[in-house]
């Protein structure tokens, strides 16, 4: 679970890149972009803001090239979460387990920064006649600091057993993306419904430590062939409301199918927020 809170927000991000230029606007166009990620499982949440802003350049034939940065700054938090301790990272634990146990103060914070570029273009003929595709690459810095735990096992032959456990990580990934979207006026108001791929590369293993009474031991699920759980890869689907007289929209798609569709990718996700707000101009 504890690589699960994390990869949602990396989709939460993924649903809000700002490569979308308003259609019908100057050569040079701006998008400032504000959100907010939430994710609970159990009593453990990360949440906190998302920040993006991109720059749009129209070309010739209907190209727009984009170029684009963001940052997330989210925090974790909880206490007395009780589920059984998951330590595949490592091997050689002295403890018996799995095991239940109480998880009592998760701690830390979680940014994930990066810049990009994209390219898009309004199809002219054919079935997507009117659909606006875009594609393009980012780079990312996602680190995980003082992301840890105090853990008590609850049950069988190690109950009673303290230490802390700390997944912090500092990862960097290439990520390309590609998607279409379909503007459709109404009066003074636009509904935009949008599509995104997202594959962020490489992917990578869940990185951790735990310590105890007379240990510690460090190890990752890649190293283990335990699985490469951060960097995979996601669907974001959006649906755009713009009220054009102010270049102002709200992705109401977003918030609905990360809210629904969230829980089903990955287990024990209990809640789920994602809001963005952008001002073209």
């Amino acid at each position: 679970m504890s690589e699960h809170l994390v990869e949602v927000a990396m989709d939460h991000r993924y649903a809000a890149l700002p490569v979308w230029p308003r259609e019908g606007t100057a050569r040079w166009s701006f998008t400032a972009q504000a959100g907010y990620s939430g994710t609970r499982s159990g009593e453990l949440e990360l949440a906190g803001p998302t920040l993006s802003a991109a720059v749009h350049r129209s070309l010739n034939r209907g190209w727009t090239v984009s170029g684009f940065a963001f940052g997330d700054d989210l925090s974790f938090s909880g206490s007395n979460d009780l589920r059984p301790i998951d330590v595949s990272f490592a091997a050689g634990v002295p403890l018996s387990l799995p095991a239940d146990a109480d998880f009592m103060d998760l701690q830390g914070s979680s940014r994930d920064v990066g810049l990009g570029l994209a390219v898009s273009r309004i199809i002219g003929s054919g079935f997507l006649a009117g659909w606006r595709w875009s594609a393009g690459a980012l780079w990312q810095r996602l680190e995980l600091s003082g992301y840890s735990t105090p853990y008590t096992v609850l049950a069988g032959p190690s109950a009673g057993a303290t230490g802390t456990i700390d997944y912090s990580v500092r990862y960097s990934y290439t990520t390309p993306f590609a998607g279409i979207s379909r503007a459709f006026p109404i009066g003074r108001w636009t509904i935009e419904p949008r599509f995104l791929v997202a594959a962020p590369l490489p992917r990578r293993g869940v990185e951790g430590r735990i310590s105890g009474d007379g240990f510690e031991v460090s190890g990752n699920t890649a190293d283990l062939g335990r699985g490469k759980n951060y960097g995979d890869p996601t669907l974001a689907i959006g649906m755009v409301v713009r009220y054009e007289p102010w270049g102002v929209e709200v992705d109401l798609g977003a918030a609905l199918t990360e809210a629904v569709i969230e829980p089903l990718m990955h287990p024990g996700i209990d809640q789920n927020i994602a809001v963005s707000a952008a001002w073209h101009f």
